[in-house]
Formats: C-alpha cells, sequence, structure tokens
C-alpha cells in the first residue's frame, strides 16, 4: 500500500511537469511518466527519513512495579549492612 505522503511528495517533485502541461509545452503522458518515475523515489526518501527520524523516538517507559520498604533491624545499630 503506498502512503499518501509518498503520493503526495511525488506530485510535489513532478510539479514542473505539471506546471509545464497546463501551460502546452508538454504531453500527458511525458507528465505522467515523469510522475511514475517520481513515486519510487518519493518512497525511498521518504522511508530514509521515515527510518532516521524513527531512532529519536521516545519508547514507553515501563510500568514501575512499586515497592513497600521494610525496616531494617541490625543487631549493632552503629553499623550499616
Amino acid at each position: 500500500m503506498i502512503r499518501p505522503s509518498v503520493l503526495l511528495f511525488a506530485l510535489l517533485m513532478s510539479a514542473p511537469a505539471w506546471y509545464r502541461l497546463v501551460l502546452d509545452e508538454i504531453d500527458i503522458m511525458q507528465v505522467l511518466i515523469r510522475f511514475l518515475i517520481a513515486v519510487p523515489i518519493a518512497a525511498v526518501l521518504l522511508a530514509g527519513f521515515r527510518f532516521i527520524i524513527g531512532g529519536y523516538r521516545t519508547a514507553a517507559e515501563p510500568a514501575a512495579t512499586p515497592v513497600t520498604p521494610e525496616p531494617f533491624e541490625s543487631s549493632e545499630p552503629d553499623k550499616s549492612p
């Protein structure tokens, strides 16, 4: 499944061709070929970007288990364990 962000980025990359189509300088087939070439390039670039950014996400910390303090009784009051 292609993500919508990939298609939007590919459309943005092929925007000069779409502009030239509006001005009637190139054919629709050339514009569509440029768009189809831009789709896998956009997918690879955005996958790399998501891979780099993915390392900066904060992982959910596991829930801490509650600990109840227990008194420590030593035979000598001046020494610690």
